[in-house]
């Protein structure tokens, strides 16, 4: 049966919000003229359950819901439903070893949207959706322009708290999407390694930002670098930031008694007001038996 009913639809427009992509979209987005031919990619689908063998996939207009557009067989390819799509003629499938791919044939301007493969999974003897992470389609004239990308230490009372928060800025690029990623090494080695932590990413016009926090190592200071991906290639942060290893706690401050000279100069004192009390009780008493 190729017709989902239609709970299983509800939870499928569910599922593309809150889920995150299983299937590998290797195009974040592509920039076509008019007239001319593109396709999408669509891996991973051999995470796709052996017994419902199916790829749809989907169409997403910045002001509009998901569309339907093909039910593609895992086997070869073909199409098993093209839901009426309004624009059904002009879409087709690719058997390649990227998967199923979505093809279409003669790029228009209403083709501008995001693009995004779907199958059924199996987890936990519960039938589930995974997808793609979508790829946008840009239909226009304008040049693919590369970012330029810089890296700040932000400015934050994090480290206060064993943290540190490093600002990557991704500007000047078309198209305005752009992914972001993060590498460190200890100070005194060369090899780069994959950071982790938790980002935050802004976007404005013009520019996209990413905030990563990151913990202090105890012993190590770490260089870290920002890479952004972009339809143009993968472009790197000119500069590194450095997050140094957290300060030694201060030793404890252990409280000193009282100097000799400080314990003398007291007893003298101490005497002296003695002598004088002795003084003043003589001399009053005197002055009372005369």
């Amino acid at each position: 049966m190729l017709f989902l009913p239609a709970a299983a639809l509800c939870c499928l427009c569910s599922a593309l919000v809150a889920m995150a992509a299983q299937l590998i979209q290797d195009d974040l987005t592509l920039t076509m003229r008019v007239d001319g031919d593109v396709s999408f990619s669509c891996r991973g689908t051999d995470k796709c359950y052996n017994g419902y063998p199916y790829v749809w996939w989907y169409e997403k207009k910045d002001t509009e819901t998901f569309t339907r557009i093909l039910l593609l067989k895992l086997s070869d390819c073909s199409i098993a439903s093209t839901y009426n799509h309004p624009q059904q003629n002009d879409f087709s499938a690719v058997n390649n070893q990227n998967g199923c791919e979505l093809k279409i044939q003669t790029v228009k301007l209403l083709h501008s949207a995001t693009y995004c493969c779907s199958c059924v999974s199996v987890a936990h003897r519960n039938w589930v959706y995974i997808f793609g992470s979508g790829t946008k389609l840009f239909v226009t004239g304008e040049q693919v322009v590369k970012p330029v990308v810089s890296v700040y230490p932000a400015a934050s009372r994090a480290h206060l708290e064993g943290k540190s928060s490093l600002l990557c800025v991704a500007s000047a690029m078309f198209p305005p999407l752009v992914q972001f990623s993060w590498n460190r090494r200890k100070e005194n080695e060369e090899e780069w390694l994959p950071a982790e932590g938790e980002q935050l990413e802004l976007r404005e016009s013009g520019r996209t930002a990413a905030i990563l926090l990151v913990d202090q190592d105890s012993f190590y200071t770490y260089k870290y670098r920002c890479s952004v991906q972009h339809e143009g290639g993968t472009v790197e942060a000119q500069t590194e930031q450095e997050v140094p290893a957290l300060p030694d706690p201060a030793p404890p401050q252990v409280a000193s008694g009282p100097s000799q000279y400080q314990v003398r100069l007291l007893c003298v004192l101490y005497t002296v007001l003695i002598v004088k009390s002795l003084v003043y009780c003589c001399g009053l008493s005197l002055l009372m038996i005369l």
